[in-house]
């Protein structure tokens, strides 16, 4: 049967934040009990096939389990209509569109779609629990609503683990009114990453060895090469500090391509997919960053890009050579290739741990030499906001300089801290912390000196030779849409602890959190600050982030807004969407583990 937004309606009045939470315990049990075996009428089907194009304005959606095989073992996913990834949507601003949602999973396992940057009544934003009760197997849900906005986005489950068990797909919306560029032929790039494990399994294992991945901790041998670089007093004051963190430099991601494969359209690096270009033609590649867990380096060696959308919006063109990009963002750039038939369009995560790849190429077949990943970065106390002053490139990737540890740059401070200090607008002065941080054993770190570093590449990309996209580079084509200073600000910490896989904003987990509350109508600024040593792209659904400069400033709007290690960045927020809303990392497993609010934008609140 069809569920209409009455029954969204008392699904967002009287589930609570327990029960959301409940949901993701209850679902994760379900998939390690098995809810991800392939039924028998499955087996018999082929492998789940990529590649699906559904254009109008009327869908209908089967989310069931189909086979796939990316590592040499059939495995099952989670696909809708057979397609990993699922089928790319191609709508029109303006119209409105209807979604029939159909669940075919195994009992006892409940679904749903958020469609990721797109502006949409609270109830049609698909978070079970917050904005309605999911979709149950055997049931059907309509989605239902009118497009505000043009640009590239996406798609995915906001069920337990399913986003990475394959439910994500990519959207195109066509705008009204001609692009402030041309074109001669898209293609949509869209990346992921690829388990074989049972996602539930793998956040367990996260739970109980969140270090699994990182198999390059120093050795006996590291630390005798840092004393004759750094001397015997630095070298020990470096290991000390990271030590007190439970971290080491070279823990950039939770889970890379030890556990991963990574994925570019549903297709491996040895499958190299291809997408056709004639000579002197304009191509504008559609990059959707549709991975669980994994931030992409993104270059086509011998090829700039010119990027001219950031999540879904305009912006000036900037030309670059590569660009990073954090889970759940989008960017549009334009090649003009000419001179060769192949160009291979790479892809490697943070970590230095693999790639995805593919090419573009004048025929199907072609394929050009692919490039090694780069030297793997180490992190530097300077990375972590220990210290500096914001002095992010004086130190070198590969470790901590005696001078830094000297003056005492590279001493961590581990929490509790003291309270005392004040922290400046935009960084540069020593950093404030709220008082939920102090003593509380779910915070092992928190940031000294945090700074925005909008132009900075970030790690593992200063002074590679290649010019890097920063979010210095990006500037809306249109002025702030609101106008208004704002009338208050919200600062929230990042937090988590490393060894204990725990989560959080404020070192208070979703499940003891209280809603954040907006005023409808009103304008005003987020701080975020980011006390881990990790990296989190946030989202917040249902309303725009819009970036400011280090003076306060306007400077792009976005969606998800990534927050390196040791920065302190600031947005602004229009309550202009009545409702409950999830505001979440975008790294699948931190928002499991608690790195999540609820924002209730309500109206005399």
């Amino acid at each position: 049967m069809i569920h209409t937004s009455p029954r969204l309606e008392r699904a967002a009045t009287s589930t609570s934040r327990r029960h959301f939470v409940q949901g993701l315990l209850l679902g994760g049990a379900a998939l390690a009990a098995g809810t991800l075996r392939v039924p028998a009428q499955a087996r018999e089907r082929t492998l789940a096939t990529p590649g699906q194009t559904l254009a109008g304005t009327d869908f209908q959606l089967d989310i069931g389990t189909s086979l796939v095989n990316f590592t040499g073992q059939p495995r099952p996913a989670i696909t809708i209509n057979g397609s990993l990834p699922a089928p790319l949507l191609r709508w029109r601003e303006g119209d409105t569109v209807s979604l029939r949602v159909t669940n075919h999973l195994p009992p006892g396992t409940q679904t749903s779609i958020h469609w990721h940057g797109i502006l949409l009544p609270a109830n049609m934003d698909g978070v079970p629990g917050m904005s309605f009760d999911g979709i149950l197997p055997g049931e059907s849900y309509l989605y239902r609503f009118t497009l505000k906005q043009s640009g590239t986005y996406w798609y995915h489950s906001h069920s337990m683990q399913q986003e990475q068990a394959g439910l994500y797909g990519a959207i195109i919306v066509d705008p009204r009114e001609p692009a402030p560029y041309q074109w001669d032929r898209e293609h949509v790039v869209l990346l992921s990453d690829w388990t074989d494990l049972d996602p539930a399994d793998l956040f367990a294992r996260l739970k109980k060895a969140p270090h699994h991945d990182n198999w390059y901790k120093p050795t006996v041998a590291d630390f005798f090469r840092d004393v004759r670089r750094d001397g015997l007093a630095a070298t020990l004051a470096d290991r000390r500090a990271w030590g007190a963190m439970r971290m080491t430099p070279s823990d950039l991601s939770d889970v890379n391509a030890h556990t991963y494969t990574y994925l570019m359209n549903g297709v491996t690096p040895a499958g190299n997919w291809t997408g056709e270009f004639r000579p002197g033609e304009r191509v504008l590649l559609r990059l959707v960053n549709a991975s669980a867990m994994t931030h992409f380096d993104v270059r086509i060696p011998g090829l700039k890009m010119t990027v001219v959308a950031a999540d879904g919006q305009y912006v000036h063109p900037v030309s670059v050579d590569e660009l990073r990009m954090g889970a759940a963002e989008t960017y549009d750039v334009i090649v003009e290739p000419s001179g060769q038939d192949a160009y291979t369009l790479f892809a490697q995560d943070m970590g230095r741990t693999g790639h995805a790849r593919g090419t573009l190429a004048v025929r199907a077949g072609l394929q050009a030499p692919v490039p090694a990943v780069d030297p793997r970065p180490l992190l530097t106390m300077d990375d972590m906001g220990h210290g500096g002053h914001g002095r992010h490139a004086a130190a070198p990737e590969g470790g901590c300089g005696a001078a830094m540890a000297a003056e005492g740059a590279c001493g961590a401070r581990p929490a509790p801290a003291s309270h005392d200090a004040h922290a400046a607008h935009g960084g540069g002065g020593m950093q404030s912390h709220p008082a939920s941080e102090s003593g509380n054993p779910l915070v092992d770190m928190q940031t000294m000196t945090p700074s925005p570093r909008l132009d900075d590449p970030g790690i593992g990309l200063r002074g590679n030779g290649r010019r890097v996209l920063t979010y210095a580079d990006l500037k809306s084509v249109f002025d702030d849409p609101d106008g208004r200073e704002p009338g208050r600000t919200v600062e929230l910490h990042l937090t988590g602890h490393m060894e204990k896989f725990s989560w959080s904003f404020d070192g208070i987990p979703f499940a003891s959190a209280e809603p954040l509350r907006l005023n409808y109508g009103e304008r005003m600024r987020i701080v975020l600050v980011n006390d881990t040593m990790m990296q989190h792209p946030i989202h917040l659904h249902g309303l725009w982030s819009d970036l400011e400069d280090e003076a306060g400033g306007f400077m792009v709007r976005k969606h998800t807004i990534d927050m390196p290690p040791g920065t302190r960045r600031s947005y602004r927020v229009r309550a202009d969407a009545l409702g409950r809303w999830a505001y979440h990392c975008h790294l699948l497993y931190h928002m499991d583990a608690g790195m999540m609010r609820e924002v209730r934008v309500e109206e005399g609140a």
